[in-house]
């Protein structure tokens, strides 16, 4: 009988499911190795760990920073909705992340410079005399009326100084922008156009302002402008006798602002002076236009 063993062969499924036995010595000696890496992991980890302290003031400044990028936010959004040209001032409290970040998320109006209005130029007010009404004024038995000659003649001057630059207003004779009690029409220059009465013994025009005038120095200086400059146009001599309270009383000089320097001229006599004030009416209004002219550019006329 043969005593020598035969080998035995393991099953796969026994050996899959035992545990390898361990030595207990290499066991001790892993857990030896193991507990230092543990120790040093754990300080790791408490070093990396804020301090309950710090954690505190951690989430109050993530508070405070959340609570002023809310405000900025909305801030921005009020101005924009506005107009109230600033959110600039707001954006600068934001923090600074949201600073740049602000602009792109929300439109920022910016401020236009405020344009300066431009001056309008003087108002120069004429009066088309014994316009508007009834009365036409003087007269001559052939038909020539004071009327036909002083509107004519104002709406000529109008066209020169409008062509200058100036506003014009052609009024009535008893046009409603004037008025005794509120005196508000405040041109920076009137003149009223008249023309005298159809005789053959007197010839030439005259000028004069209100003799009882807020600013008789400058309204002086008014007629001199005008009464210069209309003779040199119109050749007419200057009928300085018959000015009469027709002229220094006359009723339009009281019913506008008392600021406003104005005055009266009597364009000739319809007789006498006929030829000039029916055949040379642009010359006249040329003599009106240059005087008005002269007298608001500041000129003495001396």
């Amino acid at each position: 009988m043969n005593d020598e063993r035969r080998p035995t062969t393991a099953d796969p499924s026994t050996s899959l499911r035992a545990s390898p036995r361990v030595p207990h010595e290499s066991r001790n000696l892993s857990s030896a190795i193991e507990t230092p890496n543990r120790v040093r992991r754990a300080m790791k980890s408490n070093a990396s760990a804020p301090s309950p302290i710090r954690r505190v003031w951690l989430e109050r400044f993530a508070r405070l920073a959340l609570i002023a990028a809310i405000g900025a936010v909305f801030g921005a959004l009020w101005f924009a909705v506005t107009g109230t040209p600033r959110p600039a001032q707001v954006i600068a409290l934001a923090p600074a992340p949201l600073q740049t970040l602000i602009p792109t998320l929300i439109p920022i109006p910016t401020s236009t410079p405020t344009p300066t209005p431009t001056p309008l130029p003087p108002l120069v007010g004429l009066v088309a005399g014994h316009s508007g009404g009834e009365d036409p004024g003087a007269n001559c038995p052939d038909g020539l009326r004071e009327v036909d000659v002083t509107t004519d003649v104002a709406r000529r001057a109008k066209t020169l100084l409008e062509a200058r630059g100036y506003r014009v207003d052609i009024l009535a004779e008893f046009d409603p922008r004037f008025s005794a009690t509120k005196r508000d029409y405040a041109p920076n220059v009137l003149l009223a156009i008249h023309a005298d009465s159809c005789v053959y013994y007197a010839s030439g025009y005259k000028v004069a302002r209100a003799s009882n005038s807020a600013s008789p120095q400058e309204e002086d200086r008014l007629v001199r402008c005008v009464s210069s400059s209309y003779a040199a146009a119109s050749q007419l001599p200057f009928h300085e006798g018959s000015i009469t309270t027709a002229m220094t009383l006359y009723h339009n000089l009281m019913k506008i602002d008392p600021k406003s320097p104005a005055a009266i001229i009597e364009l000739g006599f319809l007789g006498s002076d006929r030829a000039t004030l029916v055949n040379k009416r642009e010359q006249l209004a040329l003599g009106i236009a240059n005087g008005v002219e002269r007298f608001l550019q500041g000129s003495g006329c001396q």
